[in-house]
């Protein structure tokens, strides 16, 4: 299996690629990423992958340095020598292209972390100007409320309305006041979640989802091979082949060469004589022939060639979902801004007037006022979902890192 882990996208993805964030946006998504324990995590496995091959580059065996003295009766040998085990099987070779397919699964899964990273990242931040803007309306709601619970007393003292029609008017202020308490604690959540993604409010505390720059979906086929899940994939796959080539070398013995050298004395004083040799040790794979290793091997190789086969097809058809999810956010989020019932300024004069004038009561005034600010949420929540199929579709169609100005960070 062929390992193609090109950083550049395809021509035709070239040619219609989505444009890039607004630079406050990429700024502060680089610098959450290189300040996140995560970035940190990921180069350390790059440095440890890098050190293996490193390793795996030098000679598989040390020479060994042999004394012996060996007294027989009257006669003593005493002797030196030095032995080295010699690879005439390739093991140093297939363990160094091993641990190279781990410097490039390392290299696939650091890009898999950072893709994901900026993923989580915008979209708790989407999550957060949603939140944000959801209370916001709320707050517009509670005054909303309030100035008519204060009409509806003055109208009371009047004999204008009845006292149920100001009870109501009450109530109605007292259920805003609750659920502004919901979307403050939505929001506070929202906060937190952001900050645990490495996101800093503060930085970004005046900038608002840039929803009128995205650009319409890509609808041709772009392919899987950019895609860092399929990357990892087909890398695990090739580390998983090599692991089996290293285990069937490992079933070839390594013989092991020797030469010493000394002197021997026969008797205490008396003559003595060079001696010289030569050893030859083979190890005999007799016991255990290493086979069930290469079995082993073998078999992950196969289930890795399998489970890329099976992120294809998941990443084929999540692409074609993200393709049509953000299409029909995008489309329904230009349908909700042409409408003229989300002008909720509009809305509410309108209603105010109508009611003052007699022409709406008020159980219809907080109807519709209720109608109008809950379509003012949805709203938000639609242009959240809006912003995370966007991200969905990025990430789904490979150009997240480029739009978010992360593809050239470690």
């Amino acid at each position: 299996m062929a390992l193609a882990l090109a950083l550049s996208m395809p021509a035709a993805a070239a040619d219609s690629s989505a444009p890039a964030a607004p630079p406050a946006i990429r700024e502060a998504l680089q610098s959450a990423w290189q300040h996140h324990p995560a970035y940190r995590a990921t180069e350390a496995q790059l440095a440890a992958a890098r050190a293996r091959l490193d390793a795996a580059r030098q000679p598989l065996h040390n020479p060994e340095l042999e004394l012996a003295s060996e007294d027989e009766g009257s006669e003593r040998t005493s002797t030196a020598g030095l032995n080295l085990t010699l690879d005439l099987s390739g093991k140093r070779r297939v363990r160094r292209d091993a641990a190279a397919a781990r410097v490039d699964l390392a290299t696939a899964e650091a890009r898999l972390h950072r893709r994901d990273f900026a993923k989580q990242w915008f979209g708790s931040w989407a999550a957060l100007q949603t939140a944000t803007a959801r209370v916001r309306t709320g707050e517009k709601r509670l005054v909303l409320m309030s100035r008519f619970a204060e009409l509806a007393q003055k109208q009371f003292a009047a004999d204008d309305i009845s006292g149920l029609e100001r009870d109501l008017a009450l109530l109605a202020q007292d259920e805003a006041q609750a659920e502004q308490a919901q979307l403050i604690a939505e929001q506070v959540e929202a906060e937190a979640r952001f900050r645990a993604a490495g996101g800093s409010p503060e930085l970004l505390a005046n900038l608002v989802l840039p929803s009128a720059t995205l650009s319409p979906p890509i609808r041709a086929d772009l392919g899987i091979d950019q895609l860092a899940d399929w990357q990892v994939a087909q890398a695990t796959a090739l580390a998983a082949e090599r692991d089996v080539t290293v285990a069937r070398h490992d079933r070839i013995a390594d013989p092991t060469l020797g030469a010493y050298g000394g002197r021997k004395q026969y008797d205490s004083g008396g003559p003595s004589e060079n001696v010289y040799g030569v050893t030859l040790t083979v190890p005999l794979f007799v016991r255990n022939s290493y086979r069930a290793e290469v079995v082993a091997a073998q078999a992950e190789a196969d289930a890795a060639t399998a489970d890329a086969e099976r992120v294809r097809l998941e990443l084929e058809a999540d692409r074609r979902r993200a393709i049509d999810s953000y299409a029909a956010a995008q489309s329904s989020w230009t349908r909700w801004q042409a409408s003229r019932g989300t002008d909720v300024e509009r809305r509410t004069t309108l209603l105010e007037r109508l009611w003052r004038e007699g022409e709406l009561s008020t159980a219809d005034y907080l109807q519709q006022l209720k109608q109008t600010v809950d379509t003012q949420l949805a709203g938000a929540e639609l242009e959240a979902r809006l912003w995370r199929s966007y991200a969905d579709y990025l990430a789904a169609t490979g150009q997240l890192e480029r739009w978010a100005g992360l593809e050239g960070t470690p």
